[in-house]
C-alpha cells in the first residue's frame, strides 16, 4: 500500500522535469544583429554623414554601434571605425578626416555577445578642395616689367587646371585684374608681369585654379623703376605720398636726349653759367655708385629728370623730413635740424664704421662727396653728401647735406658753380 501511495508523487515529478525539458527547447540561441547602411549624405572634401539602423538585435543586447569605413572595398572595425551608441534604432555618424576627391568605402556595424553584424556596403567620393599657393619674391623688376614666381602647395586632390600671377596698384589683387597664365613648370612656376607703369607700387599675388576653386598667395608689394632718357634704371620707394628715386641720377643727356657738357678741369668748372657735369675725381667708375656730380645750370633747364619726375623743391624736402618725423617748427630752420632723419635717410652700408644709417625711408642715401664751388676740387668723399633742391635767388640754390657723424639734416643754400648730386621725385598726380 505505502508503495502505491507513492506513484502519484513519483509520476508528478517526472511529468515536471518532462515539462522543464520542453519548455527549455523552446528557447533560440543569440544570432547576430540585423540591420542596413544608409547612403551618404552632406559630402565634403574631408567629411560625409552616414547612417544605419538595427532592425533585430538578434535576441541579445547590442552593445555597440556605428560606422567604418576605408578606401577599399568591405571595410570592418579593422579599418577606420566611429561609434553611435547602443541598441536597435536608427543612428548616424560623422566621419571626417578623409582625403579630397577620393572613393571611399562604408559600412554600418552592430555588435553583440555573438560577435559584429555588418550592414550593406556604399560607396561615396570626396568634394575637390580648392588648392594653395604660396606666392614668391619679385625679382628682374624694371621700369616697366617683373617677374614674380608661385609655388603649388596643394592641388586640392584634384589636377590644376590653371596657375599664373595676378597684379594690380590696389591691394589684393585677383583675376578680375591684370594676369598672366603659365603653362611651364609643375609646383613652382614663375610669370612675367609687362605693361606696369614707372615708379609705381603694386601688389601681386599667385593664383591656382583646379575644379574646387581659386585660391592666391600672400600678397607681396614692389615699386616698379624708372628709366632715364639713357635707359639707366634707378630704385623707388614711396615715402608717404612721395615716390623717390633710391639713387642718384647718372644721365649724361637732358630729358630731350640733348647731351650735357661733361666739365673735368677745376678752373673750367668754377667760372660756368652754363650746364654741367662730372664723376667723382673726375672717373667714371663711380657713376654706378653715387651717380653724377651737376652743377645748378643745369637743374634749372628742368630737362634733367626724366619725364614725370623732377628735382625736388626745398619744400618738397621738407614734406619729406617731416614724414620721417620731423618737427614743423625745425623744418625752415637753417643747418642741422630735427633729430634722426638724416640716419633714416643714409643707407645701411657704404658709410664709416658706427656712422650708417638706418636707411627705414628706403631713401638709401650714400657719402658720395661734392665738387667745392671755390675751386672745384672734391671733398668730402665717403664722409658727406649734398643733394641740390630749388633756387634760392640769382646766385644761390637750395641743398640738403648728410654727414656721416651727424644723424639730422643740414639745410642751407650755396654758389650755383657747386656740383652736387640729384635725387628726382615723381610729379604728382
Amino acid at each position: 500500500m505505502s508503495g502505491n501511495r507513492k506513484l502519484p508523487g513519483l509520476f508528478l515529478i517526472a511529468s515536471i522535469l518532462t515539462g522543464t525539458l520542453l519548455m527549455s527547447s523552446c528557447v533560440k540561441d543569440p544570432t547576430l544583429p540585423v540591420l542596413t547602411t544608409d547612403e551618404a549624405i552632406e559630402i565634403t572634401t574631408i567629411s560625409a554623414t552616414v547612417g544605419g539602423n538595427v532592425t533585430e538585435d538578434g535576441g541579445a543586447e547590442v552593445t555597440a554601434r556605428g560606422v567604418c569605413w576605408g578606401t577599399a572595398a568591405m571595410p570592418t572595425l579593422e579599418d577606420n571605425f566611429k561609434a553611435s551608441g547602443t541598441g536597435p534604432g536608427e543612428f548616424s555618424c560623422i566621419i571626417d578626416g578623409l582625403d579630397p576627391n577620393t572613393e571611399y568605402y562604408a559600412r554600418a556595424y552592430a555588435e553583440n555577445s555573438v560577435g559584429v553584424a555588418y550592414g550593406n556596403e556604399v560607396i561615396f567620393t570626396t568634394g575637390i578642395a580648392p588648392p594653395s599657393v604660396t606666392t614668391g619674391q619679385v625679382t628682374g623688376v624694371t621700369d616697366n616689367s617683373a617677374i614674380c614666381s608661385g609655388t603649388v602647395t596643394y592641388n586640392g586632390g584634384a589636377p590644376i587646371t590653371e596657375k599664373g600671377v595676378c597684379w594690380s596698384p590696389s591691394p589684393d589683387p585677383d583675376l578680375g585684374d591684370s594676369h598672366v597664365s603659365v603653362t611651364t613648370g609643375s609646383e613652382i612656376y614663375s610669370g612675367t608681369l609687362t605693361g606696369l607703369t614707372s615708379g609705381t607700387r603694386y601688389y601681386v599675388r599667385a593664383y591656382v585654379k583646379n575644379e574646387g576653386g581659386t585660391a592666391y598667395g600672400e600678397q607681396v608689394v614692389f615699386v616698379t623703376k624708372v628709366a632715364d632718357i639713357e635707359g639707366n634704371l634707378y630704385g623707388t620707394v614711396y615715402i608717404g605720398d612721395q615716390v623717390w628715386m633710391t639713387e642718384n641720377l647718372k644721365t649724361t643727356r637732358f630729358n630731350d636726349s640733348s647731351v650735357i657738357p661733361v666739365v673735368a678741369d677745376d678752373s673750367t668748372w668754377v667760372h660756368l653759367e652754363t650746364p654741367a657735369y662730372c664723376w667723382l675725381r673726375n672717373e667714371i667708375q663711380y657713376k654706378d655708385i653715387y651717380g653724377a656730380l651737376y652743377n645748378w645750370f643745369t637743374v634749372e633747364t628742368g630737362k634733367l629728370c626724366p619725364s614725370g619726375w623732377h628735382v625736388p623743391t626745398d619744400d618738397e624736402y621738407k614734406i619729406l623730413e617731416q614724414t620721417l618725423g620731423m618737427a614743423a617748427d625745425q623744418l625752415n630752420l637753417l643747418e642741422w635740424r630735427g633729430t634722426d632723419q638724416g640716419a633714416k635717410m643714409k643707407s645701411t652700408t657704404g658709410w664709416a664704421n658706427g656712422e650708417n644709417g638706418t636707411n627705414i625711408s628706403g631713401f638709401s642715401g650714400l657719402p658720395g662727396g661734392y665738387r667745392w664751388a671755390k675751386n672745384g676740387a672734391f671733398n668730402g668723399i665717403g664722409m658727406i653728401t649734398y643733394w641740390w633742391s630749388s633756387e634760392y635767388n640769382n646766385s644761390y640754390g637750395w641743398y640738403r647735406r648728410l654727414d656721416g657723424t651727424n644723424i639730422d639734416v643740414y639745410r642751407m643754400y650755396t654758389s650755383k658753380t657747386g656740383g652736387k648730386y640729384i635725387r628726382c621725385i615723381k610729379n604728382s598726380d
